[in-house]
């Protein structure tokens, strides 16, 4: 299942996935979730969307990455993994993508149940 989720003040949808993204996963406005991860990026001397910047801020708030399992790495989609999980809260890594699926339902600013998950974050309870 899919939820439309942009919290983009401007309601752009392009450059800003992982900010979209932990801004579902962490309950924060997209304002603090774009701060957070600036500022993560300039200590990090790294940019704000990439994969070691938004880990730090996601292993900061209590989530452990995991490698989703390399059954059929090209055919196993986000969809499926949404269906596979039906509780709990992930943020999702893709080729050039993240998304957040939270008991089930993928939260993005476009349909992106096609695309191949290759690694989550998750919260441990």
């Amino acid at each position: 299942m899919l939820e439309y989720y942009n919290p983009n003040p401007s309601g752009r949808h392009v450059g800003d996935c992982a900010v979209r993204a932990l801004s579902k996963a962490l309950d924060w406005p997209w304002e603090k979730a774009y701060l957070k991860l600036a500022q993560a990026g300039y200590l990090m001397a790294d940019m704000p969307s990439s994969n070691s910047v938004f880990g730090a801020v996601l292993r900061e708030n209590g989530y452990k990455r995991e490698v989703i399992p390399n059954e059929c790495p090209d055919c196993y989609t986000l969809a499926e993994f949404a269906r596979d999980h039906p509780s709990g809260t992930y943020v999702v890594g893709m080729n050039n993508h993240v998304a957040t699926v939270i008991d089930g339902t993928i939260y993005d600013a476009w349909n992106s149940e096609a695309e191949i998950p290759i690694y989550m974050w998750r919260k441990d309870d």
